[in-house]
């Protein structure tokens, strides 16, 4: 198992996300306890020893489930990873509580890692809201030995992420981040890695498959992959570029089923960062995939045509995710933070916006289209 260096500690380099366990009848809150454990067993024999998991997966049940498997093995054998839920606003107040209750489902009297969960447009404000008090508790924690290593998880966009460390970055020690190839610029994480890499933190990965997306691609492109490496399957190429982005510490893969934790841990037992050429590939790989997204420079031409003052790029940028992705929560997890009346339902149809778009963009058809589709 490849490893990397945190802070004195081997990590493996692959870490075994718990948010897509087995489950019984597809009920995402009745997990397969005996299909979990199995895998759990053949990934602590294969050298994985990052386990993570949070208060909201598989219903509440996760936390209780991976407590229950992990305390199996020795406890210093193995580390494990939970989050602060700020996700949900009303749990802000609940800090102590939940943080209390979590250690109780995992069984455990510490965690290893512990995150501020989904740092985002909808919730910076509450979580640098010192009347809540989430920081400084947790601080104490870790001050009591309850919480080894403090990070957190961040879907929101890049100023987002500036505003979380300017406030607590020096209280930082690792950041997770959404991270692949299709990514890189659809979700500008590049730009988030050199930012982490400005704080000097190591960052941790999540959905490395875009959700299952990038482990099977178009027929053509796989058979340009297979030109240059023959013996990869389409998800190895995805965890190949993950090796070859510096700084990227740990990879969280969610295997739902025995076989993709085999297929995971064959891919990490070695170390095969991607050629310049390789890498240009991939690129060009996921330009195509990408291919159909409305082509916003984020010129803001538009804006100051916009009779109801509408962040246009910014509503383009969420469209073309939730076109790509084919829904998910990106997109109205962001709106959420928006007032309504600068929602896309907002768009009168005018097409100011139009006449000034050196993209020739038909925003007002692109703006009723992502109203009806939320």
């Amino acid at each position: 198992m490849v490893t990397r260096e945190f802070q004195g500690l081997q990590l493996s380099l692959l870490g075994m996300g718990a948010m897509r366990l087995p489950v019984v009848d597809n009920d995402d809150s009745k997990i397969n306890e005996a299909g979990a454990a199995e895998m759990v067993d053949y990934a602590m024999k294969h050298g994985i020893n990052y386990y993570d998991t949070a208060w909201g997966y598989h219903g509440g049940n996760s936390e209780v489930v991976m407590g229950k498997v992990l305390g199996q093995y020795p406890r210093d054998s193995y580390y494990l990873a939970s989050k602060f839920p700020g996700y949900d606003l009303s749990n802000m107040d609940k800090v102590e509580e939940i943080f209390e209750k979590q250690l109780e489902k995992c069984g455990v009297e510490y965690f290893d890692f512990y995150l501020f969960h989904n740092v985002c447009e909808m919730n910076i404000d509450a979580y640098l809201n010192q009347q809540y008090g989430i920081l400084n508790y947790l601080l104490k924690q870790k001050e009591n030995g309850r919480i080894k290593h403090l990070g957190f998880s961040a879907h929101g966009s890049v100023p987002v992420m500036k505003r979380f460390l300017e406030a607590y970055g020096t209280h930082m020690e690792f950041c997770q981040i959404q991270l692949n190839y299709i990514d890189w610029t659809f979700q500008e994480a590049k730009e988030k890695v050199d930012l982490l890499k400005e704080y000097s933190l190591p960052v941790w990965v999540m959905e490395p498959m875009r959700g299952g997306m990038l482990a099977q691609l178009p027929k053509e492109a796989d058979a340009r992959l297979k030109e240059l490496r023959p013996d990869e399957s389409s998800a190895a190429w995805a965890f190949r570029f993950l090796q070859s982005v510096p700084g990227v510490t740990m990879v969280l893969s969610g295997a739902s089923n025995f076989e993709q934790m085999e297929q995971n841990v064959k891919t990490f037992e070695t170390d095969k960062p991607l050629t310049d050429e390789e890498m240009n590939v991939l690129l060009e790989i996921a330009d195509g995939m990408l291919h159909g997204s409305l082509p916003c420079t984020a010129c803001r031409y538009c804006i100051s045509h916009c009779p109801k003052g509408l962040d246009i790029p910014e509503l383009i940028k969420l469209y073309n995710e939730h076109n790509f992705t084919g829904g998910g929560f990106l997109a109205p997890m962001a709106l959420r933070a928006v007032p309504k009346e600068k929602h896309p339902t907002a768009c009168i149809g005018c097409r100011s916006c139009e006449a000034v778009c050196p993209q020739q963009i038909k925003i007002s058809e692109a703006m009723a289209d992502f109203s009806s589709k939320l």
